[in-house]
């Protein structure tokens, strides 16, 4: 980097933004390598400029030097879109190495304070429960809170009611796909659990241990607290879950290098995310931030990403974005019983073997 004017750029890719610095005698395939070694992103699409618009990468000759490229590149910003999300998650180190058994075990905490959601908690018959539509505004208008560190703004990205939004969200953020990711991470719960007989025993699921790993691997079975603290380990990243209605963070895997945000409003998770403009599509978020630990204050040091995501929550709180789930009422949509709370919803599912609700007016 001595015979060419220095290059220092950022690159936003699915694990957040780096920087790459080089010189523009280097080549279009040294700043590839440079853009993988950095992101753990092997094949990619580029996009540029504000608001973000394609480059054509596959009409670049690799031996073309960075002057001779047609846009500016010091002080640009570049965003990679993988073209293989799951195989480029699984390549980097930050999430797709599997910790060591020991390593997988809940702390205490997240066994007691684990939101009210999980699956254990229903019959063997996944039960669907569908929302109000009045919760569908805060998807067409949603909420931003700036997050001036981290070059945009922290918004909501709201999952759909199909009983798969926890793994849906969680998707969306180590996979860089909602829907791809669904089937693997499933399997990924199953396999923990039955790495670890000894912690997920029939005691702590609500049933044997192989009729759960079977009960998760369906399409339609929810997910709570014991598959976050598994899927947390997993990915080797911290997960906060924060419920709306009362605003506590319950933390699982706590005190790791990385954080990921959901929302959880008590029968549904959706996913914060950092989007770099406002109305920018879901493939530019930000959704797995960098912790920076000094003594007891990391809150303030993953570059404000929770506390606007406790300033989103209080927000939805004054919408009314949350279900209740001990005194909301419910109908069934098979017979048209109604009754209150989650309680009834799975006393009459095991009664009369109906899984299909949506909540009622209150």
């Amino acid at each position: 980097m001595t015979d060419g004017s220095a290059i220092r750029l950022r690159v936003r890719g699915p694990q957040g933004v780096v920087q790459v610095a080089t010189d523009s005698i280097a080549s279009w395939n040294d700043l590839k390598q440079q853009i993988t070694e950095k992101t753990g992103v092997p094949d990619f699409d580029v996009k540029y400029g504000y608001p973000p618009q394609p480059l054509n990468t596959e009409s670049i000759d690799g031996a073309v030097k960075l002057s001779d490229l047609p846009i500016k590149l010091h002080g640009e910003q570049l965003i990679i879109m993988p073209h293989n999300n799951i195989q480029a998650q699984l390549s980097n180190p930050m999430s797709g190495t599997k910790p060591p058994p020991e390593a997988v075990k809940p702390l205490p905490s997240q066994q007691t304070s684990a939101p009210a959601h999980r699956p254990g908690d229903f019959p063997d018959q996944p039960l669907n429960l569908t929302r109000k539509q009045q919760y569908g505004n805060v998807e067409s208008d949603p909420p931003e809170i700036p997050v001036p560190a981290l070059d945009g703004a922290l918004v909501l990205r709201v999952m759909p009611d199909d009983n798969s939004c926890l793994f849906r969200a969680l998707s969306s953020a180590v996979l860089g796909s909602a829907l791809d990711g669904m089937t693997e991470l499933r399997s990924i719960v199953a396999q923990g659990i039955q790495a670890q007989p000894d912690l997920y025993t029939a005691g702590m699921l609500e049933k044997a241990p192989s009729d759960y790993c079977r009960w998760i691997q369906r399409e339609d079975a929810w997910g709570g607290g014991i598959e976050l603290a598994i899927l947390s380990q997993h990915f080797d990243l911290e997960i906060c879950s924060i419920n709306v209605q009362d605003l506590r963070v319950d933390r699982f895997n706590e005190g790791r290098p990385t954080r990921c945000i959901l929302v959880y409003s008590g029968i549904h998770y959706d996913v914060c995310a950092v989007t770099p403009f406002s109305g920018a599509e879901p493939e530019f978020d930000r959704k797995v931030f960098e912790v920076v630990r000094s003594g007891d204050d990391d809150e303030a040091m993953d570059g404000g990403a929770l506390d606007a995501a406790r300033e989103l929550c209080r927000v939805l709180q004054g919408r009314h974005y949350f279900t209740d789930t001990h005194r909301f009422t419910v109908k069934c949509n098979q017979c048209g019983v109604g009754g209150t709370g989650q309680e009834w919803a799975v006393q009459h599912a095991r009664e009369t073997g109906h899984g299909d609700f949506g909540e009622g007016d209150s």
